[in-house]
């Protein structure tokens, strides 16, 4: 891979006594143990959840179960150890399950928001249009282009000169401070993975966008406040997932310089790396009334599945 000397990376990762370590070490690990676990369940469990939005929302659980298994586990491991270090090889890995599964969930969002402007806007035809298939196809396509959107840039990534320091201003291995620390000319890198970042971004958001714009509109013209109330209680929830989510990514990666301050970059990562995996579960589940009749009622043998 690289040509440089450099052959492990130290993670700084976060300042503070033991006894604090130990805190976060708790905290975190609570966290990790429950992350996005009770939505893959109920939902395998329930019959009455297979549907479109619960399917996307299974998915988005998995998909977040592994981008937290990414880095919570190495950044635990740091809490107790005083060697801090990973690999070469680690770091890279890390940095492309990191930034491919980040682009996943940012398809797979859009794709959420897509069924939601169906299931309102289009309501008659929602069955047939979102059918199984339909789900499958935009999932997968989903999980591969956030896959194939960051191989590129993490290649060439790789394959700078890294010849000291080694020291990673971070908990994990990120692309603004690994490039801080190569040897090498890094503008052309910088630059595509701005333009591929904000590809990702924007096209996704776009789409999200426009779905949000044509419910809006559909939304306006119901007669009935409590039938608005209802259309836009099953978008409020993804919605302020969306709003979190966009946010921390933007400010993080649509950036077209490599950052040269990280202290308040780290706390905006544990953001959208693990407070956002965590709020996720809640922010569905807990006020989501099909959610809690899953959880204490017999399913109905009527229900109408769609998948």
């Amino acid at each position: 891979m690289g040509g440089g000397a450099v052959t492990e990376f130290i993670l700084l990762g976060f300042p503070g006594s033991l006894g604090l370590h130990l805190s976060l070490f708790m905290l975190f690990l609570f966290v990790y143990s429950l992350t996005n676990l009770v939505i893959i369940v109920i939902v395998q469990v329930n019959r009455q959840l297979h549907t479109p939005m619960y399917f996307f929302l299974a998915n988005l659980s998995v998909l977040e179960a592994l981008y937290t298994s990414v880095t919570i586990p190495k950044m635990l491991a740091n809490f107790l150890t005083e060697k801090k270090t990973i690999s070469f090889a680690g770091c890279f890995t890390q940095l492309f399950f990191f930034l491919s599964l980040a682009s996943s969930e940012c398809f797979l969002l859009a794709a959420m928001a897509y069924d939601r402007y169906l299931a309102i806007c289009l309501p008659l035809r929602y069955p047939t249009l979102m059918n199984p298939t339909v789900c499958l196809v935009l999932a997968l396509s989903a999980w591969l282009s956030g896959f194939l959107a960051s191989f590129v840039s993490i290649v060439l990534i790789s394959q700078l000169s890294f010849c000291g320091p080694n020291v990673l201003n971070h908990f994990f291995c990120d692309i603004s401070p690994l490039l801080k620390l190569s040897c090498s000319n890094t503008e052309a890198i910088e630059t595509l993975d701005f333009v591929a970042a904000l590809a990702v971004l924007m096209t996704s958001l776009c789409v999200t966008a426009f779905s949000y714009i044509c419910i809006l509109a559909t939304v306006i013209q119901i007669p009935s406040g409590t039938g608005r109330r209802k259309a836009f209680s099953t978008c409020a929830s993804h919605l302020v997932v969306v709003t979190v989510f966009y946010t921390t990514t933007i400010f993080m990666y649509a950036r077209p310089r490599a950052i040269s301050t990280f202290d308040f970059n780290k706390l905006v990562s544990i953001i959208y790396s693990v407070v956002t995996p965590l709020l996720n579960p809640i922010i569905y589940c807990l006020r989501n009334r099909e959610v809690w009749e899953a959880l204490f009622c017999k399913p109905q043998s009527t229900t109408k599945m769609l998948l």
